[in-house]
């Protein structure tokens, strides 16, 4: 058992894929307090953080038993990616806003300058970006290089359509299709892309 205890994250995560229950809980003892210390930091409920916790652990065995762990990344970031995804999740279906204290007078310059909530709303817009640029990546080449010039690079139809040694009508049409193969993406997987 001293042996287990002293083994590397991958060498543990090598031993559960084979079998060895142990390994994981293990794994779980190292990391539990980080990780715990983590989710609650973002959303401040201990209840919130216990089931997010859970769940993150749920997801992480489905993983390693599905064989799709991948060990280019450390356990650790992986584990931390999976709770910061379920924070993010928590957020949108709850449509939540952080608690204040409104025992004292209410100033709602408080609640505007508070960084806690500014942490929250950075979190969501960085996973929604991240989604977005995932949606991207799955349109064909013309469409996707044309919404890439005029959305990132705040190109003219024009300016895309000499670039591109198109028509204007070609580069809006591109445009059109992508933005309506973006929507069927967005249908299909069921992703929320609002904050």
């Amino acid at each position: 058992m001293k042996k287990i205890q002293t083994s590397t994250d991958a060498h543990l995560v090598s031993c559960y894929i084979k079998g060895d229950e142990n390994a994981l809980s293990t794994l779980i003892n190292r990391h539990q307090q980080r990780l715990y210390n983590f989710i609650y930091s973002k959303v401040f409920d201990r209840d919130v953080t216990e089931d997010i916790f859970q769940d993150t652990f749920i997801k992480v065995i489905r993983t390693l038993k599905r064989g799709k762990y991948n060990e280019e990344g450390k356990f650790l970031p992986w584990v931390m990616r999976i709770a910061h995804n379920l924070v993010i999740d928590y957020f949108r279906k709850n449509n939540r806003m952080p608690k204040f204290d409104c025992s004292g007078d209410f100033d709602i310059f408080d609640v505007l300058g508070d960084d806690n909530l500014d942490a929250e709303r950075l979190m969501v817009k960085d996973q929604i970006e991240n989604d977005v640029k995932n949606l991207i990546e799955e349109l064909p080449e013309d469409q996707k290089e044309v919404l890439v010039m005029r959305i990132y690079k705040d190109m003219s139809f024009k300016e895309i359509a000499e670039r591109t040694d198109v028509s204007i009508n070609t580069a809006l049409g591109r445009m059109r299709y992508a933005l309506i193969n973006l929507r069927k993406v967005i249908d299909k997987h069921n992703i929320v892309l609002t904050n």
